[in-house]
């Protein structure tokens, strides 16, 4: 947040009360089935369920079906447990209905697109199951894993990948070694429709599986994806510092903001003779760039 200049930041790095850590666990497809036991055991405990599928604007209708299909092969599977579907193109009221029933616990599995990422506190769910985990991103991923563990019970994130094994995060390869060994068959698309490879999914899952931290987990997305442009329309990628790193040089870039904040108060306009060189630099850097400012 340092980079964005003047702002405030409060920190809220405790959970509520009582609150048990949520177990994440990760499952190749072709180990489903085990999945699926753990889910049914939760259910048979009187417990309920998410089942959540990505959407990719792209491929939107396709995705969509398959939910629509994972419902219908759900419900074969898991009956006589409840089970209905819960998607954005459903109109306000019919998803209205839907989101009261499963509160009511008239519903014990809802499967669903991204649009249970926020807004349903049921203390009651304590499984939620992502299938084609490696196409979210980790802030979709702790969002949803926030759906679950918010009661008295235990909690599970199960994510469901075609990645093959994944080691631990510890144990992958730095990723500037990582970024030369891609191929072909390594590039995928996230669930904005993003290009990224299988190892860049690896990373994501083995780091999501062993941390909770939404704050270390930012970090993290920032050392894998880059933070993209200050300013500019770029949200993602390697910024063009020529040495300073955001997620290694926390402290030194704290420091900067403080002594550019001091310089500030002392001359607004940078009008000082001493200060010339930094505005022509300022100017002659980002002047395209602060002109999106008068955009709209």
């Amino acid at each position: 947040m340092t980079l964005y200049g003047d702002l405030d930041v409060s920190v809220i790095d405790q959970f509520p009360p009582g609150k048990k850590p949520v177990k994440t666990l990760l499952f190749s497809t072709g180990h489903r089935k085990e999945a699926h036991r753990l889910m049914r055991k939760e259910l048979e405990a009187g417990r309920q369920a998410y089942v959540v599928y990505p959407l990719v604007e792209p491929s939107e209708k396709i995705d969509l079906q398959a939910a629509i299909e994972a419902a219908e092969q759900l419900r074969k599977e898991f009956s006589p447990f409840r089970i209905e579907l819960l998607h954005g193109r459903l109109p306000s009221r019919e998803k209205q209905a839907v989101m009261a029933q499963f509160k009511k616990k008239e519903i014990d599995v809802l499967v669903a697109t991204t649009v249970v990422e926020v807004g349903l506190d049921v203390h009651n769910a304590t499984v939620i199951l992502i299938e084609h985990a490696e196409r979210f991103g980790l802030a979709q991923l702790h969002q949803l894993r926030g759906r679950v563990g918010r009661g008295l019970h235990q909690g599970y994130c199960i994510l469901i990948h075609a990645l093959g094994k994944i080691p631990s995060y510890s144990q992958q390869m730095p990723l500037k070694l990582e970024a030369g060994r891609q191929s072909r068959e390594e590039i995928m698309k996230d669930s904005q429709g993003d290009v990224f490879s299988r190892s860049t999914a690896r990373r994501r899952l083995g780091v999501f599986a062993q941390c909770e931290d939404g704050f270390a987990l930012a970090e993290e997305d920032l050392k894998i994806r880059g933070p993209g442009h200050i300013l500019g329309v770029r949200q993602w990628g390697e910024i063009d510092f020529r040495v300073a790193d955001l997620a290694r040089d926390t402290v030194l870039l704290i420091k900067a903001k403080q002594a550019a904040m001091e310089l500030l108060e002392g001359d607004p306009a940078l009008a000082l003779p001493e200060h010339q060189f930094i505005k022509e630099t300022l100017f002659r850097k980002w002047s395209e760039k602060l002109a999106l400012g008068s955009v709209g």
